[in-house]
């Protein structure tokens, strides 16, 4: 088959903030002896289309020779985020770029230059070893509002070419956030460049995108996506759930494949959740649940019980395991994982992102995409008591209070590892 030519890139309108981060470091600016620069602000607002591609003409116009560092949570997301539209951009401006995929590098050259740029993961704490031993004149971190500050801290000490600047881009989180502390509130002090970024900066989205994205989000994910703020998530997590919307008396109608999600414990709860689309709606239906706790009934079960009891569970809907498109388990239930392999099930281990779990199935009852049958009743309960956890929020640590989470977990578990919301960063890039 022949390979399909990518399309070459083909900037948009532009607006005042897009420039400044095109031109903040060139000879002339205000700014040009400034350490680094932060793009922070809204979902869609235009930052890292012209963050990436501003770092790597700096780059290649200050330095011949040199490691450079682009950091993302993963280097899939980094791939999917930022790589592939910069290599499209720097082509499109007569570089040449080499993609050693397996090295997670790229070697970019025009007019006799040529530099090396390594791609990292910064997923957890463990992160920081990765980066650990290289010489870098420069590092981008997009996404950094979800790194650890371990890595960060690694990566930015791996900067000691002279010369060498910072580049960061995310969107807020809390207003304890280790990175809003250290970096946003301190930039003049450490002498960055400070833009906050709102939708409207975004050139390229006309009035009725705009309103369909502020209409998905409500309390805390509408002031941090859509407004761009650092704001504290306290209180209900999904206080938008709303049991005149999400809830039905009797039990509609369903078509299609059946989909079991899974929150496993041994000496904590086991919920399974059974899933199926609304016949004649864009609409997904909790049509049962099963919710055993050990420390309640006084009695842990085994694998093989589970196991048992979900067989029997679907028999008793008169639901044959080829009916069962996937089972949908947490990633720690290994032990289950198995044994569902085991006896026939399609197995498919959950995306267990918390955060970008929360907000997918936020956005699923926004939009009015979950419905829950009545007799669900413990899933019902759970979402009156699922809170954010306040104490963690003030060391800037964001997470659910650990407690009447196992159904929730589950439903975050197929709304995310079925991909229900399409993920803001694969729309349709507004540059050609």
């Amino acid at each position: 088959m022949a390979r399909t030519k990518t399309p070459e890139f083909k900037w948009g309108p532009l607006s005042a903030k897009q420039l400044q981060v095109l031109t903040w470091w060139r000879n002339g600016s205000a700014f040009a002896d400034y350490n680094g620069i932060i793009a922070d602000g809204a979902i869609r607002s235009g930052k890292t289309v012209s963050m990436g591609f501003s770092f790597a003409e700096w780059a290649m116009e200050s330095f011949n020779g040199y490691n450079f560092a682009i950091c993302g949570k993963t280097i899939k997301s980094l791939r999917r985020n930022v790589i592939k539209t910069l290599v499209r951009q720097l082509r499109a401006r007569g570089y040449k770029v080499r993609e050693k995929r397996a090295e997670n590098m790229m070697i970019i050259s025009r007019g006799g230059k040529t530099n090396d740029f390594y791609l990292f993961g910064g997923k957890d704490e463990s992160s920081q070893d990765l980066i650990q031993g290289i010489t870098l004149a420069c590092v981008l971190f997009d996404e950094v509002a979800l790194m650890p500050e371990s890595f960060v801290n690694q990566a930015t000490a791996r900067c000691s070419v002279a010369g060498s600047k910072f580049w960061f881009n995310c969107n807020p989180g809390g207003p304890f956030h280790w990175f809003y502390v250290k970096w946003i509130l301190k930039c003049r002090k450490r002498k960055l460049v400070y833009l906050h970024f709102l939708m409207t900066d975004n050139l390229t989205l006309d009035a009725e995108v705009l309103a369909r994205y502020a209409a998905q989000y409500t309390g805390v994910f509408f002031l941090r996506f859509i407004k761009g703020l650092w704001a504290a998530a306290d209180g209900l997590i999904y206080d938008m759930f709303d049991k005149k919307k999400h809830v039905a008396r009797n039990r509609p109608e369903t078509e299609g494949d059946y989909y079991v999600s899974c929150d496993f414990g041994v000496q904590n709860p086991t919920a399974f959740l059974l899933w199926r689309k609304e016949k004649r709606k864009d609409r997904w239906v909790c049509l049962k649940e099963y919710y055993y706790s050990g420390r309640d009934e006084r009695r842990q079960k085994t694998v093989q019980e589970y196991a048992d009891d979900l067989e029997e569970w679907l028999k008793k809907e008169k639901i044959e395991k080829r009916d069962v498109n996937q089972v949908i388990p947490d990633p720690s239930a290994t032990a289950l994982i198995v044994e569902l392999k085991r006896r026939g099930f399609t197995v498919k281990t959950a995306d267990n992102d918390v955060p970008r779990g929360i907000a997918d199935v936020a956005v699923m009852l926004n939009t009015e995409r979950l419905l829950f049958w009545g007799g669900c009743k413990r899933t019902i309960q759970e979402f009156g008591a699922y809170v954010w956890d306040a104490k963690a929020a003030q060391h800037g640590d964001e997470r659910p209070v650990k407690a009447n989470d196992h159904a929730m977990d589950a439903v975050r578990y197929f709304v995310r590892t079925k991909r229900l919301v399409k993920p803001i960063e694969d729309y349709t890039s507004p540059f050609g």
